[in-house]
């Protein structure tokens, strides 16, 4: 913020040009202040047409790099220090153990120039924490194509206490999760479509006993509650063990683990463990169940509707033979909530030390073909190429072999602007169609915004986090000798770290927002 300072009387005039332009409209797509910003900084300038000096940035992504990631970002850099005379070292926290090393970066005091930011990665609590930057001053200088193309509601959902701490993606999205599976092997059973659980239980069984293959290979315990939670309609508020009983039922929020669906549900997962739907190993295993489908070891794996759409695409471009079919969880109770804009986003933390730069390559990765392409597709060429139209690309580019190029995806979420997506030539058909299935069923999601910091009950929220790691898991994958006994275990010790008082501030906390929006 000093920089801001030293250069405030060679900003002047653009800053009260910009802000009377953002105040006549509030930063919506009508009232874009233009291109201007963009144009300067082609020519290596800043917003007041001073040279930019060069600076190195440091920005961090969620979960893992390409395999080509160096020369992706190689290339990169050559276009910032063409354009804005900066170069990025992009770092990634990996997909294990993500969040702990998440959260370690913004209070290490490591010098982080901007960050992949989510409600689902605690963005309200880290905001109200102090963690990210306020950029209410700073977009209209830095970032003007991109504060006028932001609709103003999106910028309400990184809104807190009256400051704007990220920049959201601008991609609506609806992603219930699901299940992509062997759709050849359920046609060849002469099983019906999957409707409920009985109907994927009969999958299962038929995979197992008939093809002799372990049907969720790997890794398990996502695809099992993810399962869970869609067939209960359980609402989870602030981690695995508190949550809303159901959609329509909001304030209804009990400790999940003392239900009557609850005991049903693993008592049921012991009888799927004990049929061979999973391996013993399936706690620790590091491997998707995806990555076993595709040799044909396994049958089938949890996704979003988008991440199917990349899974069946690759299957097809890499002609496995095999026909893959997706179930969304959403139809076993007839709705769909849409994807927060909060929750894919990018923020500055406050240990940044050039966030103004740090915008002006936002707003140029957001809005610039050229750089939206690179960094969310690859290389031209080589990851993709150019298709019947400037809306449409191949993956891969002709003549690349996918099992040595894999395709271009990392947790490109959070510059996602819906102009510069582009759609797959030959991909899955599938994912318009339900687009246009969810459209009539969506409701609004009245749970993602609640704001919980838990500094009243942060040693009881470390405690049940623990027992649930300890005892809940294993239990939810049937992975205990005597269910009866196990489950009795997992209840005592989640009274005992203080689940009962978590409860209660969880509780307050949410009819505190319900209240303020008017939620029953």
């Amino acid at each position: 913020m000093l920089k801001t300072k030293k250069r405030l009387s060679l900003l002047l005039v653009l800053s009260l040009m910009i802000t009377l332009l953002a105040a006549c409209g509030g930063g919506t797509a009508s009232n874009s202040p233009g291109n201007e910003g963009t144009e300067k900084a082609a020519n290596g300038e800043g917003a007041a047409g001073e040279k930019l000096e060069k600076v190195k940035l440091t920005w961090y992504l969620v979960g893992d790099a390409h395999k080509d990631q160096s020369k992706i970002v190689a290339e990169w850099n050559k276009m910032l220090e063409r354009d804005l005379n900066t170069t990025v070292d992009l770092k990634f926290t990996t997909w294990n153990d993500w969040m702990t090393k998440y959260n370690l970066l913004l209070t290490s005091g490591e010098k982080i120039d901007m960050i992949f930011a989510s409600s689902w990665a605690d963005f309200y609590k880290l905001s109200k924490q102090g963690a990210f930057l306020d950029l209410k001053d700073l977009l209209p200088q830095y970032a003007p194509v991109t504060w006028g193309n932001v609709p103003k509601e999106d910028w309400d959902s990184v809104t807190v206490s009256g400051g704007i701490y990220a920049v959201p993606n601008t991609n609506p999205e609806y992603t219930p999760l699901g299940y992509v599976y062997r759709e050849d092997w359920r046609k060849e059973f002469g099983l019906p479509e999957f409707t409920d659980l009985d109907s994927i239980e009969a999958y299962l069984d038929a995979v197992k006993t008939q093809k002799k293959v372990i049907p969720i290979n790997g890794a398990a315990y996502e695809n099992v509650n993810s399962l869970y939670k869609f067939w209960n309609d359980f609402q989870l508020i602030g981690g695995d063990v508190i949550g809303a009983t159901s959609y329509d039922n909001p304030r209804d929020i009990q400790i999940l683990p003392y239900t009557e669906e609850f005991e049903a549900w693993v008592k049921r997962m012991k009888t799927w463990e004990q049929k061979g739907y999973w391996n013993k190993n399936a706690l620790s295993s590091n491997q998707e169940a995806g990555d076993f489908i595709k040799t044909g070891q396994g049958a089938i794996y949890w996704r979003n509707p988008s991440s199917a759409g990349g899974f069946i695409n690759e299957v097809k471009a890499k002609n496995l033979d095999m026909e893959i079919g997706y179930f969304p969880f959403s139809r076993f109770h007839n709705y769909v909530i849409p994807t927060l804009p909060s929750s894919n986003a990018m923020a500055i933390p406050k240990s940044s030390v050039n966030p103004e730069r740090s915008l002006m390559v936002l707003d140029k990765l957001r809005n610039d073909p050229e750089y939206f392409n690179l960094m969310t597709y690859g290389i031209e060429g080589t990851h993709w190429a150019k298709g019947e139209d400037d809306k449409t690309i191949v993956i891969p580019a002709p003549g690349v072999n996918l099992d040595e190029t894999p395709r271009y995806d990392i947790a490109s979420w959070g510059w996602r602007y819906e102009p510069n997506m582009k759609g797959e030539k030959g991909g899955w058909d599938g994912l318009d169609a339900l687009k246009e299935e969810f459209k009539p069923i969506s409701k609004p999601d009245i749970f993602g915004p609640i704001y919980l910091d838990y500094a009243p009950v942060k040693a009881e929220l470390a405690a049940v986090n623990q027992v649930f790691e300890q005892y809940g898991k294993p239990l939810m994958l049937g992975l205990t000798s005597d269910v009866d006994a196990s489950l009795k275990t997992y209840r005592e010790k989640l009274k005992t770290a203080g689940v009962d008082k978590l409860l209660e501030y969880i509780q307050e906390e949410a009819n505190k927002y319900f209240d303020e929006r008017g939620i029953e």
